[in-house]
């Protein structure tokens, strides 16, 4: 243990993204079973990000691979949002109606069942006419 504890030392290791890497390699193996024979060598592809992860674990630039994991979690936060969002404004299409800002683009919440209303964007105080 103290042996690979040495040969670590100064070494990246892993992180979020290696583990998507070994995540998609798995998937991609898992799907090569299901494509016809004379397509296997196909298969190759699968090892790729395998290959792209031991680099990038055993890798000496730890900056760059720092900046590599900080843009991958930037755009994996991104998505996750942007569907937590949506999932949650589905939820709450029953009690509220939506609309965007035409000004500055602001989304707005409004209750409803109150019939014809004035809209004033918090952000931008332009105000519309909507029906909720």
């Amino acid at each position: 243990m103290d042996r690979l504890r040495r040969f670590m030392f100064g070494r990246y290791g892993g992180d979020e993204l290696s583990k998507a890497l070994l995540i998609l390699s798995f998937i991609l193996l898992l799907i090569m079973n299901f494509v016809p024979k004379d397509l296997r060598f196909l298969t190759i592809l699968a090892y790729i990000p395998v290959i792209i992860c031991m680099f990038r674990i055993f890798s000496r630039n730890i900056y760059k691979r720092r900046n590599e994991n900080y843009k991958y979690l930037k755009i994996k936060n991104n998505i996750v949002m942007w569907f937590k969002n949506n999932i949650n404004r589905i939820k709450t299409l029953k009690n509220y109606k939506y609309y965007t800002c035409s000004n500055c683009k602001q989304k707005l919440r409004v209750p409803r069942g109150k019939g014809k209303i004035s809209i004033t964007c918090p952000k931008c105080n332009s105000s519309f006419k909507g029906k909720s």
